[in-house]
């Protein structure tokens, strides 16, 4: 396996039971484990790379996960969510709570909604909701801050780029949400422990046998016809026989390391810059996470990690979206980030205790047609070679992290 995050260390327990024990090594370029679930301990804070929830559909995997978890607290979570529109905090989904919008605004979307042109084309993402919600709705808050998160022109992307995490609502939903509401969706509840995402990274270690993982060894060549794979760490290099080789790395390097040929323009992707801020005190006790689509505002979310577990000190994540290329100035980041928490009042005469950051990199992949096409190609050509690209950035897709669990458990099956 390629890379010890959840993708990676899920398949290697999944393939042992489905072969009996079979010989499993885990190549991690990296010096931990974990990949975007790593969890940082600070000040007595503690964060994630982000904000790393887990949606559990599968009642079987959670069980098997938390039989392998320390005795520590891990809550079950009613999600409670916001988007802050005009100083207004709307529920999330927006598009299903514009009643509680300033009454001009909430005009605008129903008018706009209810006079939409549903036979407008649909090619692309922006299309879609300009045909499905309106202009207002569109305009106020589903473009601006996807257009923040995905730093891109959604114009790019492709119809269904989001899959099932997009909340779709029919006219007639979005009047029924004004006299019974039900904002109900695919992370409405989510689990998380004490210790942070890396416990669930943890336990799928824990039963792994010792030298299973090789942390700081990163492949660099791939050899499709001798099956095998080529690696450089602090301790030397070494070359690797395989049978199956299950990678979680971004499809484009691994395509360059097995040196097949692709289309690298098929191949977008965001960064994020993501603060883990924790003060002296407790700020606002409602929202797990709020969306801010103004564009004058840095960030595109903010998450409340004391809200989680009721502690009286906030501590924070706020997630930056950045374009694929570019320089990044952290210090001058943090302080404009510092400013907007006060324009919104989310910080007030608070003091900064502790902080860290991070830039994930890549963080949400770009789903276009381009890499449909170009993904499906590539998965198809290496699988036939014995080589399997697996997970969020493997698929080049949007997926949750009990995907991944459930994705390499049936890859297991299959090999």
């Amino acid at each position: 396996m390629i890379g010890a995050g959840v993708s990676g260390l899920s398949f290697a327990n999944a393939i042992r039971e489905a072969r009996d024990g079979a010989n499993v090594l885990v190549l991690e370029a990296d010096a931990e484990t974990g990949g975007y679930c790593k969890t940082i301990k600070k000040s007595g804070f503690v964060w994630d790379y982000s904000g790393h929830f887990f949606h559990f559909k599968h009642p079987e995997i959670e069980a098997w996960l938390r039989e392998r978890m320390p005795k520590d607290e891990v809550r079950k979570i009613v999600k409670r969510s916001h988007v802050r529109f005009a100083g207004v905090d709307v529920d999330f989904p927006f598009q299903k709570n514009i009643h509680q919008l300033p009454r001009q605004d909430f005009i605008d979307c129903l008018y706009d909604l209810y006079f939409r042109d549903p036979n407008a084309p649909q090619t692309n993402f922006k299309e879609m909701l300009y045909a499905r919600f309106g202009k207002s709705i569109a305009e106020k808050f589903l473009i601006p801050y996807n257009e923040k998160l995905y730093a891109c022109d959604l114009a790019t992307l492709d119809i269904d780029a989001m899959g099932r995490f997009f909340p779709h609502a029919s006219v007639d939903d979005i009047v029924r949400n004004m006299k019974v509401p039900d904002n109900a969706s695919y992370n409405a509840t989510f689990t998380y422990p004490r210790g942070g995402a890396i416990e669930y990274v943890r336990a799928l270690e824990r039963d792994l046998p010792k030298g299973a993982i090789a942390l700081s060894e990163r492949v660099t060549k791939i050899d499709l016809d001798a099956h095998t794979a080529t690696t450089s760490s602090p301790r030397g290099g070494r070359t690797l026989k395989f049978d199956v080789l299950v990678s979680s790395a971004p499809l484009p390097a691994l395509l360059r390391a097995c040196g097949v040929a692709h289309d690298e323009r098929a191949f977008s992707y965001n960064r994020v810059l993501v603060f883990n801020l924790g003060f002296d005190k407790k700020g606002p006790a409602l929202d797990h996470w709020s969306y801010f689509p103004d564009r004058a505002l840095s960030f595109y979310r903010v998450g409340f990690y004391d809200n989680i577990f009721d502690e009286d000190r906030m501590s924070l994540y706020v997630e930056i979206g950045l374009p694929k290329e570019g320089a990044t100035d952290v210090d001058a980041a943090r302080e404009r980030v510092l400013a907007d928490l006060k324009r919104e009042k989310i910080v007030t005469d608070h003091e900064l205790v502790a902080w860290h950051s991070v830039v994930m990199d890549p963080a949400y992949v770009h789903i276009t047609k381009q890499s449909l096409a170009e993904t499906a190609r590539a998965r198809e050509l290496l699988a036939a070679r014995g080589v399997h690209s697996v997970g969020r950035y493997g698929g080049w897709t949007y997926c949750s992290i009990e995907d991944n669990i459930v994705e390499t458990r049936a890859l297991a099956k299959s090999v």
